[in-house]
């Protein structure tokens, strides 16, 4: 009998707040094989150190960012710039596609007046399939209901 099974990514250890102070953070669920390799890949593109990384789970999450809730965090990836600012979603990836060379071809596309709406509207779709897209058909704690509503 053949079985879906998507085998587990291996831990790649990721730049993270004490490694860069300074940098961009990146706020992601990292109990998403596919949140984990996207950002992995990230990593790899930010040869210039910009971008630290740390999972949604971390308390240090909580303590950082108060105002970012859990729900908020499990809904989208975000990013939060050096100034402070937020971006949650598709603003996190517009953001990121200014600042990454492996995201320059899609910045154009991403900057189009008046589309922001759409891509964010993209991005759900995907953030709220990403454990069925990695394979994963159920989730090992209630607070990924949300993904299988």
């Amino acid at each position: 009998m053949k079985t879906n099974h998507v085998p587990e990514l291996p831990e790649v250890s990721l730049p993270n707040l004490a490694d860069r102070p300074e940098a961009d953070v990146v706020i992601f669920d990292g109990n998403c094989v596919f949140c984990r390799g996207q950002v992995e890949r990230l990593s790899r593109w930010d040869r210039a150190g910009r971008l630290a990384f740390v999972s949604l789970h971390d308390p240090v999450v909580a303590e950082r960012y108060p105002d970012l809730s859990h729900t908020q965090m499990m809904e989208q990836m975000y990013l939060v710039d050096r100034a402070g600012n937020r971006h949650g979603g598709a603003a996190a990836f517009r953001y990121l596609s200014r600042k990454m060379p492996g995201l320059w071809l899609l910045a154009p596309l991403l900057h189009l007046p008046f589309t922001l709406p759409v891509w964010q509207w993209c991005y759900r779709q995907v953030a709220k399939r990403r454990y069925k897209i990695a394979g994963k058909q159920s989730c090992d704690s209630s607070s990924c209901e949300v993904h299988f509503k």
